[in-house]
């Protein structure tokens, strides 16, 4: 029996022959973190499934137990990581009246996301359009999802009367970009700093013209007065 299970109603879904749905997740589960390994040093186009069996360690016939094809794998695995932004990210309302904390929270759930997942993000870049537009449409649409959970919280402080009055589709796009970049130049920041630091630098330069008074007021409360400079011995 063929089985369309875990997708929202309007997205493009992926079949599989097996009605259990936890072994169904383990299996695709598994099956991904070896396409996405050979999709990053081989390409997706030079990418067998037989390639990617093996390098799970199962059979090609069981592939396709899970996925009907090739596509199927790189969709899920993009897929994956947009959906762990909607679930870990938290949304404005939970913030109540700490504010600017739930718009840094938000921003590190984002950088961590992206950390956690640095192969899928940088093969999400370079494969997307290897989808069929059906599919490439979808991953927009929540992409457009995700980047409203950010804009959301831009606008919470903007409201609050934290930052003052921004662009705020511009502003949220430097933070997708920013945290994008800790991925596609993993090799430069990876030995330099941790992810929590290369957010709050980041934070740092986009809010420093943005926060009102009162902004400045509740950053100091949130994350204590800046650290004394480390005075470098003679």
């Amino acid at each position: 029996m063929t089985t369309e299970a875990g997708w929202p109603r309007g997205r493009p879904g992926i079949r599989s022959r097996i009605d259990d749905s936890a072994l169904v997740s383990r299996r695709r589960s598994q099956i991904v973190a070896a396409a996405i390994e050979l999709f990053g040093k081989l390409g997706y186009h030079a990418t067998t499934v037989r390639d990617i069996a093996e390098r799970a360690g199962i059979s090609t016939g069981l592939v396709y137990q899970y996925f009907g094809d090739k596509e199927d794998v790189l969709f899920l695995a993009i897929i994956t990581v947009l959906e762990s932004y909607r679930e870990r990210i938290p949304p404005p309302e939970e913030a109540r009246t700490d504010v600017l904390p739930g718009f840094r929270a938000a921003v590190h759930a984002y950088c961590r996301i992206i950390d956690a997942n640095i192969d899928a993000t940088v093969l999400a870049y370079r494969e997307t359009k290897s989808l069929h537009k059906s599919r490439r449409n979808a991953i927009k649409q929540m992409e457009h999802e995700t980047n409203a959970l950010v804009a959301a919280h831009i606008r919470a402080c903007v409201a609050a009367g934290l930052f003052a009055p921004v662009d705020v589709e511009l502003l949220t796009y430097q933070i997708i970009m920013f945290a994008h970049a800790w991925a596609l130049k993993a090799w430069h920041f990876r030995g330099r700093m941790s992810v929590t630091e290369y957010a709050d630098r980041n934070l740092d330069i986009l809010m420093r013209e943005r926060l009102t008074a009162a902004g400045r007021k509740a950053l100091r409360s949130a994350v204590g007065p800046p650290k004394a400079a480390t005075r470098r011995k003679s």
